[in-house]
């Protein structure tokens, strides 16, 4: 079988999704396919209870649609996920879900993009031909866990984040949560306030926020030069949690929104984790050289018994596995090859969106770019054929 559109999106996302209404406001035809059986399948199925968009509402709003003039300033999971169901509605997105997308490979003698998809329902394989091609399979398209001599036999429970939903079902248990970005810190709370012997692996410098905190250097940052508003932002965190490097967590060399702009790397948003480890709730350790049955080894050859282990530790861009003449955008793992902003445009009518590590403020920038720029390719077309 075979199907002819103008644009094909992959992934149905808030990527994807975004994407698809700035296409529509044009009235270009697409296709928007999601392996999954839902839409935005990260937030609805691999998001533990007690999130919240960590970022203010105004920072995450994507394209032509605010939120309810009701919404609380940090939206919950649940209204996110609402939120994102009447962006469906409003712009008529209709993804085909329970789609695979096997391969993308651009046809230079037909100039487009030639794609192959299986329907979960029927296995039937389905051929589409696109002037072009949108990767919004996001860059948390698959669970990250590092290599660990030993993990493979650990005698207990070893999950990814994206599993983990409550501390309820941990009490009493000892827990080994390793990574300690915004989601091993917050799960590490979690755990330790239903009651589980908590422990965290920090691995990598990090600064430490309140949300308060970023949202005020976010704003000003409109205004103000990065390297000032940084320094601002650092004495406001040394002046309310203190020298934690004292307790294990030290601060980066470059600024939280600075480092945010060059790596994509977060600042943590504390929710309480923070005074916790102060009062030795929560322990905090270094990398793990190996395990052995239940036992964890550290670099510094301390030892330590666990039941459950919860690595927090990121997510990866699965494209390259079927995107097969993607070299002119994406790296040898899958993310933009080119830095913010120039990042969400290759060769030969392919775009992506999502992948740049901005969140959904940056979802925003590129799914209005790569739809303005559709637009003027299209119209061009459409030119050279009337």
């Amino acid at each position: 079988m075979e199907e002819h559109t103008i644009v094909l999106i992959v992934g149905a996302g808030p990527a994807g999704l975004a994407t698809a209404a700035c296409l529509a406001q044009f009235s270009i035809p697409y296709v928007i396919m999601e392996r999954e059986d839902c839409s935005a399948s990260l937030w609805r199925n691999r998001a533990y209870d007690r999130l919240k968009l960590h970022l203010a509402k105004e920072f995450c709003e994507i394209p032509h649609m605010s939120y309810p003039a009701d919404a609380p300033t940090y939206i919950p999971k649940d209204q996110f996920v609402k939120y994102l169901d009447s962006y469906i509605e409003r712009f008529d997105i209709q993804p085909k879900y329970n789609t695979a997308i096997k391969s993308c490979t651009y046809d230079e003698g037909k100039e487009c993009w030639i794609s192959l998809a299986c329907d979960a329902a029927t296995s039937r394989v389905v051929m589409y031909k696109s002037k072009f091609l949108v990767v919004a399979s996001g860059e948390n398209s698959a669970a990250n866990i590092p290599v660990i001599p030993g993990l493979h036999d650990f005698a207990g429970e070893a999950i990814h984040s994206s599993l983990y939903k409550s501390g309820t079902a941990y009490s009493g248990k000892n827990v080994l949560v390793v990574g300690c970005g915004n989601s091993g810190m917050e799960v590490a709370y979690d755990l330790a306030t239903h009651g589980a012997n908590t422990s965290i692996v920090v691995r990598s410098q990090v600064h430490v926020m309140t949300k308060e905190i970023i949202r005020f250097g976010m704003t000003l940052v409109q205004h103000t030069p990065v390297n000032a508003v940084d320094d601002l932002l650092v004495r406001m965190s040394k002046f309310l949690f203190g020298d934690l490097s004292k307790h294990g967590i030290v601060r980066p060399e470059t600024g939280p929104l600075l480092l945010k702009e060059k790596t994509g790397r977060s600042a943590v948003i504390d929710v309480g984790t923070v005074g916790l480890i102060k009062k030795g709730t929560i322990k905090v350790l270094g990398n793990i050289s190996k395990i052995n049955g239940n036992v964890v080894e550290f670099e510094d050859k301390k030892e330590s018994s666990f039941d459950v282990i919860v690595f927090a530790t990121g997510y990866k861009s699965m494209a390259n596995t079927w995107l097969k003449n993607g070299e002119s955008m994406l790296n040898n793992d899958g993310l933009p090859k080119k830095e913010f902003p120039n990042h969400w445009k290759g060769a030969n009518g392919l775009y992506c969106a999502g992948l740049a590590r901005r969140g959904l403020a940056g979802i925003a920038i590129d799914a209005k770019n790569i739809a303005n720029d559709i637009l003027s390719s299209y119209d061009m077309h459409r030119c050279e054929t009337n």
